[in-house]
């Protein structure tokens, strides 16, 4: 059964087994549950915004880091050039429980 989840403003089309990449969960620890109770959608029951008493558990199976970012800043016939990185930390999360 697909749900549709919202974590902090973002939504995620989800099914059993599935494994994604959710913002950093930074009081997660790896192995440890974790339950999304803002479900948008559950099977073809749409909420009100939420669906009432519906909840997705997944499991944290760690963090990683994201895909790196290059920012360049340039300003012509100025001598002025700046190049920084960024790379954004993720959890990765396995859904264990739809319903």
């Amino acid at each position: 059964m697909q749900a549709i989840i919202q974590d902090r403003g973002r939504q995620y089309l989800v099914d059993v087994g599935q494994t994604l990449l959710i913002d950093h969960l930074a009081s997660a620890e790896p192995g440890a549950e974790h339950v999304f109770d803002s479900v948008l959608m559950l099977g073809e029951t749409v909420g009100t915004p939420f669906v009432p008493g519906a909840k997705v558990t997944a499991s944290i199976e760690g963090h990683v880091k994201g895909k790196k970012l290059h920012i360049q800043k340039f300003k012509r016939r100025k001598d002025y050039r700046r190049r920084t990185g960024h790379r954004q930390t993720y959890t990765r999360v396995t859904i264990q429980k739809v319903g």
